[in-house]
Order: structure tokens, then C-alpha cells, then sequence
């Protein structure tokens, strides 16, 4: 988690983008420059009139920290954005620890399948050579040792596959981690209603799109002092050689808003505020009913998990063992055996599949809650 949290490139990016807004939120507190303007009348040097003038825009209408508060707003989602790419990384780091966990134990299953139908076909070998059993079922049990043999491959492909996957989100070298450490069986917490419904309204989505109507008040509020119009005040000077001396000049302009008051980037800037909080409101519903979702899911992957481990999985060994040594003292026959072998196997890869479901669930939640630990 550390390594992936300081090395993730993704994270690197958001980091740098929310860096760049701190100058954002600089030049938004700028006032204008002034202009310096030189002209003259007439070619001549004898007649020539020239004026020096050196003028100031003067923004009016709240302009200025109207630009800063927007540009703080748009900080902030910044900020919310990569603290949502962390809950991201954060929740797909746990969940391909546990893909890897989980699929170095199905690697040692599927060994432990190959041992059984290599055993398993020894066993009919020998029948077969004593004349006890058909030929056929020796046929049988090789293609199952086959089929076992093919599966321990697939499972050593996937946990490469896995590897791959956590190297990538830990942003390390591929094959820089060949083997991961701790208890697949270990299920993850179920969280009440109470801790699920505080969580929902600290999801980074939620505040990420809270953030979003803030912002969109902030642009509204911008376009509406631009609608005030600003004042241009200007000193300087004129020289005309016929008057023999240097006159000062005083100017004050201001646009007069006839036709354009910014009336539509107003009216814009208001229904997308409206939009904003239309859909904080979606946002706020949607993440209820999904994290409520999962959470039932993972209720349900735990109560099945629970029943694999306490009645099936041992039922399923339990008659397994009995069909083989059955088969060793010639009182069952070897598709009694391979079925007693499949329905085993099955079982485990039940239990295997739903606890990679239950990991990934709590990681769905953790990505969509953000981190439990932030903000308390």
C-alpha cells in the first residue's frame, strides 16, 4: 500500500495537476496592466502634436475575488480528484493483493489436483495390470489427470497475470513481485448501516460533486460582476508647437451597457450552477444504492463462504476419501471415484471464487467510500 500510494504514476499526474492551480489562483488575483499610448498629429515637425498618455483599467463589480474564489474552487476539486485517484488506487492495490493471494492457492490446488489424478491413475494402472478393472477406466483417469494437468497451467498463467496486475498499481518493475504473503481465508469486515451511511457522506464521488455546485456558484458569481462594466482612467500629457507649452491630459472612459451585460454567459453560468446541483443530488442517490448493493453482496459472499467452509467442503473431502479407499479395497468403480474427485474440486474452486468475490466487493466499497481513515 505504502509503495503504491509514493510510486503510482497516476497518482504522480493528479499531484502535478493540483500543483498547477496554486498559480491558477495567482494570476486570478492580478489586477490589469496599465497602458502606455504614444501618438502624434500631423508629419510635419513645425505642426506635429504629441500626446503621451498613460492609462488604467479599473475593475468594478467585485471582478478580482470573483476570479480568485474561482480559481480556489477549482483547487479544491483538484484536490478532491486526487484524494478520489488515491481511494482508486488504494482499492485496486487491496483487491490485486488478494487476486494474487487467491490465485497462488488455486495454483496449489490445482497441484494438489495433478498429485490426486496422478495418484489416482497409478492406482488404476495397477488394477487394470491385475486384470481387476476394464482398460477403459484407465483411459478415463488419464484424460482426468490430463484435464488436471491443463487447469495447474491456467492457474499459473492467472497468478502471472496477477502479478502483473499488482506490480503495475504498486508502480514497480513487472516481475519485481513473484510472491505475496497472507490469508486468503480471511474474510474482510462487514460494515453496519450506521458506519455505511456517515461513509456515503465522505465519499470522495460526493464531495468531488459538492465541490462541483461550489464551483459553479463561483462562476456565476464571475459572470455576474462581469456585467458590471469597468472604468478607464488615463494621465498624460500634450505638446503643440504652435502653444508653445505642454498641456495635461485627463481621461476617464467607461463602456456604456447598452446591449451587452453579459446577460447570457449569466444565464449560462446559472443553469449549469442548476445542473451542479442536480446532479450532486444523482450522485448522492446513486452511491446510496450501490454501496448499499455491495454491501448486500458481500453479506450474501460471506454467508456463502461460511457454508462452503463448514459444511460442504468437508462433505465433499469426506466422500472423496471414502470413494478412493473404496476403490483401493475394489468396492467402487473409478468413475465413482472421478466423480466423488470433480465434485471435491468444484467445492474448492467455489470457495476460491467466492472469496475473490468478497475481496473484490470490500474493494469496490473501499473505492467508492474512499479511505475510512481520512478526514478523522
Amino acid at each position: 500500500m505504502q509503495a503504491a500510494l509514493t510510486q503510482n504514476p497516476s497518482l504522480r499526474a493528479f499531484s502535478h495537476a493540483l500543483d498547477a492551480h496554486e498559480g491558477a489562483i495567482r494570476q486570478a488575483g492580478l489586477s490589469p496592466n496599465p497602458t502606455l499610448g504614444l501618438s502624434a498629429e500631423d508629419t510635419r515637425t513645425a505642426t506635429r502634436t504629441t500626446q503621451v498618455t498613460l492609462s488604467q483599467t479599473l475593475e468594478l463589480g467585485g471582478k478580482r475575488p470573483a476570479r480568485v474564489d474561482l480559481a480556489q474552487r477549482e483547487r479544491d476539486v483538484a484536490a478532491m480528484e486526487l484524494e478520489t485517484e488515491r481511494a482508486e488506487v488504494r482499492a485496486t492495490t487491496i483487491q490485486s493483493f488478494f487476486e494474487v493471494l487467491i490465485a497462488q492457492e488455486r495454483v496449489q490446488v490445482a497441484q494438489q489436483s495433478l498429485d490426486i489424478a496422478t495418484s489416482g491413475t497409478e492406482a488404476v494402472v495397477r488394477r487394470v495390470t491385475a486384470g481387476k478393472v476394464s482398460p477403459i477406466e484407465e483411459t478415463r483417469a488419464r484424460v482426468a489427470a490430463s484435464t488436471a494437468r491443463i487447469e495447474l497451467r491456467q492457474a499459473q498463467a492467472d497468478l502471472a497475470t496477477a502479478l502483473h496486475a499488482l506490480s503495475a498499481v504498486m508502480g514497480e518493475p513487472q516481475d519485481a513481485v513473484d510472491v505475496v504473503d497472507g490469508r486468503p481465508d480471511a474474510l474482510p469486515p462487514l460494515p453496519d448501516r450506521d458506519t455505511l451511511a456517515s461513509r456515503i457522506q465522505a465519499a470522495p464521488s460526493l464531495r468531488r460533486a459538492q465541490l462541483d455546485v461550489l464551483r459553479a456558484e463561483a462562476a456565476f458569481n464571475l459572470e455576474r460582476a462581469r456585467g458590471v462594466p469597468d472604468v478607464t482612467v488615463g494621465l498624460g500629457a500634450q505638446r503643440a508647437p504652435d502653444m508653445g507649452r505642454t498641456q495635461p491630459l485627463i481621461s476617464v472612459s467607461i463602456p456604456i451597457p447598452l446591449f451587452d451585460r453579459n446577460q447570457g454567459a449569466q444565464l449560462q453560468a446559472h443553469r449549469k450552477r442548476e445542473a451542479a446541483q442536480a446532479l450532486a443530488q444523482a450522485q448522492e442517490q446513486r452511491l446510496r444504492a450501490e454501496v448499499l448493493q455491495a454491501a448486500d453482496q458481500l453479506q450474501a459472499r460471506t454467508e456463502e463462504i461460511e457454508m462452503l467452509r463448514r459444511e460442504v467442503l468437508p462433505g465433499a473431502q469426506t466422500a472423496y476419501d471414502a470413494a478412493r479407499r473404496g476403490f483401493e479395497l475394489g468396492k467402487f468403480s473409478v468413475v465413482e471415484v472421478l466423480d466423488a474427485q470433480r465434485t471435491f474440486l468444484q467445492a474448492r474452486g467455489q470457495y476460491f471464487t467466492a472469496l475473490s468475490q468478497a475481496h473484490r466487493l470490500s474493494a469496490e466499497l473501499d473505492r467508492r467510500l474512499g479511505d475510512p481513515h481520512v478526514g478523522r
